[in-house]
């Protein structure tokens, strides 16, 4: 078979420039460290690559919303701390409140000393995230949540949470309502009351003795003192029960349906002290407020002053105590936003693996690769000008 000799140049170019090309390529690859530089270089690699780099921006963005609520529940708890702190001063003036030697104008202090405190209790309660959110406001977290009105601090906010647009709908904001607004009254589960008291006697906040048997109802302790002799009848929803004309002691427990209560002091006779189911009524104002008013109201006996410094007591208890396990709630979203930050940082790290593992350069096959393309363009060019000395003139002139 006859090969011309513009066949041969032909192929040569063919070959010197495919050689070329591949050489170029190769030297993009290695600048860029990307074995997959366009579509189509590889579709399918290409493909994984998208996905991979999709899955990545999917992640960012889920990290952003858990960062957001990070930062929303790390302020939050914060401030939970710092009304944590603010209710155990005003615990603390109340257990001085009851000190014997003080008169009305040394509790009037205290109440001035709480009445400030309260005020302290009102901005934490209305404090923002540093972007305009409150912290407390529920699902309108633009406005703010708490508003001091007369008669009592109100909550203007909406019930519930502002959550990230996310898969894992992690809490922006916090309920104030649930937080600030709603304790239970009493102990949790019956309240104390003394309906009328004309002796020394003062209740405390009693305590649940048997669960299984509460009712529920409302139940009155009525005195009764004749010829020296103090007995107490108990009612049960204004019914008579068998618990009729109970010899008392004083100190000791009175105990009705699953509950305990005990009565300090000498009851006088007609002297009724209630029991009734507790309700998610209390707010934190409320109970300052009314220890702010007690505190300042002059000339009381010694046993209402008992009765109203334990009655105030149990309250901040009661609210310190929802404060606190709403701050427990925080600490367990925190601990969630941990976790989800921690797999959001895997599945990114295993969509950085897939795109790398898709388009990523293996340099060191490269470089062998380009040293043996390199070698191969050389040898093209060799072949070439040994073509371009096939010529009638060039065998003449040898």
């Amino acid at each position: 078979m006859r090969i011309s000799t513009a066949n041969s140049h032909a192929t040569s170019i063919e070959t010197l420039m495919d050689r070329q090309v591949k050489l170029s390529d190769t030297q993009e690859q290695m600048t860029s460290g990307k074995r997959v530089n366009r579509a189509s270089d590889d579709p399918a690699a290409a493909a994984r690559a998208e996905r991979a780099h999709a899955a990545e921006r999917r992640a960012d963005a889920s990290q952003r919303a858990v960062d957001a609520s990070s930062n929303a529940m790390t302020l939050t708890e914060s401030a939970l701390g710092d009304a944590g702190d603010l209710m155990q001063q005003v615990r603390e003036a109340l257990v001085s409140a009851g000190n014997a030697t003080f008169g009305d104008t040394e509790r009037a202090g205290l109440a001035n000393q709480i009445a400030d405190l309260r005020q302290q209790l009102l901005s934490v309660a209305n404090r923002t995230d540093g972007s305009g959110n409150h912290l407390f406001g529920g699902q309108s977290a633009s406005v703010a949540p708490f508003s001091d009105v007369p008669g009592g601090v109100q909550f203007q906010g909406a019930p519930g949470a502002t959550r990230s647009a996310s898969a894992d709908a992690l809490p922006l904001t916090l309920d104030g309502s649930a937080a600030w607004m709603n304790a239970r009254t009493g102990n949790g589960v019956f309240e104390t009351s003394a309906a009328t008291s004309t002796g020394s006697a003062w209740i405390d906040a009693g305590k649940v003795t048997d669960p299984s048997v509460i009712t529920g109802s409302t139940y009155a302790i009525q005195f009764s003192v004749s010829g020296g002799n103090t007995t107490y009848s108990v009612l049960k929803d204004g019914v008579a029960t068998a618990q009729a004309n109970v010899a008392f002691k004083p100190g000791q427990a009175v105990q009705i349906d699953g509950m305990s209560a005990s009565i300090a002091g000498q009851p006088a006779n007609g002297d009724l002290f209630q029991l009734t189911p507790s309700t998610p009524s209390m707010s934190v104002f409320d109970a300052l407020d009314k220890a702010i008013a007690e505190l300042k109201t002059p000339n009381r006996s010694g046993t209402r002053i008992a009765q109203s410094n334990a009655a105030n007591l149990n309250n901040v208890d009661v609210v310190m105590n929802q404060l606190g396990s709403v701050r427990s709630q925080v600490g367990a979203t925190m601990n969630r936003v941990d976790a989800v930050t921690r797999r959001i940082s895997a599945q990114k790290l295993a969509s950085q693996t897939e795109r790398s593992n898709a388009e990523d350069l293996d340099m060191t096959q490269a470089i062998s690769n380009f040293a043996n393309q390199q070698t191969g363009y050389d040898a093209a060019l060799k072949a070439y000008s040994m073509v371009q000395r096939l010529s009638l003139f060039n065998y003449l002139n040898g």
